[in-house]
């Protein structure tokens, strides 16, 4: 066994492992002969590794990229990606596996996956399209990943395994990204090495990979495609990152179905204990450190044939437009270029089901079916103009940023948010008295619910998804235009709300809806009272048995020494 102090790297927090010096007369050879071999190899210094990785701010966002790359395998016949902990065999330290039954790599394919800025994914539906995320994804949760892949072009069976290890690298001191790696293909039943120059080559990666993956020989490696199946890759990264306290970035002791963040922050300064345990509860904060609610909204669609298994336990994927009430969707057309096709972008927008008491709000944004912003605030907090107001939309017309995390700021992302902001604050006006607030005439909801919600008739003829005028211009300018256009070819169609509710009820609903949390409130806080009752009722219950037990044994010391009934009687 690998003494683990010497296979690890001395800083194991992410964000401080890149701040290394180089020698200048750095090693340009490979240590016991392993110079006179032409590894693959990217040419660029093991630094980058670390720097490329921190595009990824988020550790989720990394998970998300390697969820991406099995969900892109879904039309090579991937039915689901696996999620979850496993052991260290040499140390017994954690790792994180993701595996999926996809088509595999072949040992072309698993050499592109693995060199940098390589990506054949040209498809207009796949998310993946840098060739990137697979380096950056990795490095950002663990400074070591080892790939397993299978599989089978041609009739040709193939097995590749290939190290990308940053300890390695690191505590052998190169100056170039060394890649071993191992294939195999199977010949007549029998599984051979696949050995493109000479077998001293080949046995030199051996044993690199023996030396510094978490397995010590050729037997152990090759157990690790007994779960595969006849296709698909398995990706272990271990040496984890850690916070600044020592302790994983990855929590996987406080939740046995779960992957948390350690170091995310559950204070809500300035609301009530009520308001905090429903916040809390919401999806829109608990993305921020589950992954398991995270990656509930993480694809818009949900999937007919495909699961993500998280620790053993598939995810229940989450429609956000299905957690609105009063929806309504307005249909928007962006100005993407001159020469560009017409694009028409639908965005679902409503009131989280929570509302009025839940102000949490935010806009998710998809590419590709893939969210990219999740509850992003259009709208500056603070006001209640916009208050539970939550919107979706699928905005395939821009570029997201590498991380896919956010977008550039481009004109076109700035317009878009401008046609946002404009969205909610149409539906606001026409639609708050709904959660009993007042609507743009002062007129309380309360006072006159008869009058709370205006009928309007649906516009005629509203535009072709193809059609575009000058109305339709101001409108992504963020110009608000009250008068509809004389020319139906308008840049936007607002389709009534797909709830029907009658005005006459909107107060009673309004009052029972706000009634029943309080009474929930009121519950709560006499469950707590009550605990704490029981606890002191507790304490003195032990306190009493102490007592008991200690008069017990004194009058047991007295029944065997009757000298110590003598001189009680002499004190008395």
């Amino acid at each position: 066994m690998a003494n683990s102090s010497n296979k690890t790297l001395a800083c194991r927090s992410f964000w401080k492992a890149g701040a290394y010096e180089v020698s200048s007369t750095s090693n340009q050879t490979l240590p016991d002969g392993l110079e006179s071999f032409d590894f693959d190899r990217a040419r660029v210094h093991p630094k980058f590794l670390h720097t490329n990785a921190t595009s990824h701010k988020w550790a989720f966002g990394a998970i998300a990229e390697l969820l991406d790359n099995a969900v892109d395998e879904i039309c090579h016949g991937a039915t689901f990606i696996k999620v979850d902990k496993t052991a260290n065999q040499k140390d017994g330290s954690p790792m994180l596996l993701f595996q999926d039954d996809g088509g595999g790599m072949d040992p072309e394919g698993i050499r592109q996956c693995m060199s940098l800025g390589f990506s054949s994914k040209r498809s207009k539906t796949t998310i993946g399209q840098y060739g990137n995320g697979f380096k950056t994804s990795t490095m950002r949760l663990g400074a070591d990943a080892i790939v397993f892949t299978r599989a089978v072009r041609e009739g040709q069976e193939t097995m590749s395994i290939g190290l990308l290890s940053y300890t390695f690298l690191r505590r052998t001191m190169k100056d170039d990204i060394i890649v071993p790696m191992l294939d195999f293909k199977m010949e007549g039943g029998q599984l051979v090495p696949l050995v493109y120059t000479c077998l001293e080559e080949w046995d030199s990666s051996l044993k690199i990979l023996n030396e510094w993956s978490p397995f010590s020989s050729e037997e152990e490696l090759l157990q690790q495609f007994e779960d595969v199946g006849s296709h698909g890759t398995k990706v272990l990264i271990y040496n984890l990152w850690m916070n600044d306290d020592g302790l994983l970035e990855l929590d996987f002791d406080d939740d046995d179905e779960d992957i948390l963040l350690r170091d995310q922050s559950n204070s809500n300064t300035g609301w009530s204990r009520f308001h905090k345990e429903i916040v809390q509860h919401h999806i829109s904060h608990r993305l921020r450190f589950s992954l398991r609610a995270y990656t509930s909204i993480l694809y818009m669609r949900k999937f007919t044939n495909f699961k993500i298994i998280l620790r053993g336990v598939p995810v229940e994927q989450v429609n956000i437009a299905d957690e609105m009430k009063f929806k309504k969707v307005v249909t928007y057309k962006p100005q993407v270029g001159v020469d560009s096709e017409s694009v028409t972008v639908r965005t679902t927008i409503g009131f989280a089901k929570e509302a009025p008491v839940l102000g949490i709000f935010g806009v998710n944004v998809y590419h590709k079916n893939r969210l990219i912003m999740p509850f992003w605030k259009v709208l500056q907090e603070g006001s209640s103009r916009g208050r539970s107001v939550l919107g979706v939309l699928e905005a395939n017309f821009i570029e997201p940023a590498h991380d896919k995390q956010d977008f550039e700021r481009t004109p076109l992302f700035i317009r878009l948010e401008t046609k946002l902001r404009q969205i909610i604050v149409d539906y606001w006006k026409e639609n708050c008295h709904l959660i009993g607030y007042q609507g743009s005439t002062g007129i309380s909801t309360k006072a006159t619910p008869q009058k709370a919600q205006p009928q309007k008739s649906p516009r005629p003829n509203m535009a072709s998804p193809h059609d575009s005028s000058k109305y339709g211009a101001n409108r992504d300018n963020g110009q608000e235009n009250n008068t509809p256009p004389a020319n139906p070819q308008a840049e936007d169609e607002e389709v009534r709300s797909m709830d029907s509710v009658d005005p006459n009820m909107i107060h009673t609903l309004t009052e029972e809806n706000i009634e029943l949390f309080s009474r929930r409130e009121g519950l709560q806080a006499r469950d707590t009272q009550l605990r704490q009752t029981i606890a002191e009722l507790e304490k003195e219950l032990e306190e009493v048995r102490t007592k008991s037990a200690q008069i017990a044994a004194e009058l047991q010391c007295r029944r065997l020494d009757p000298s110590l009934n003598n001189f009680a009687n002499q004190n008395v």
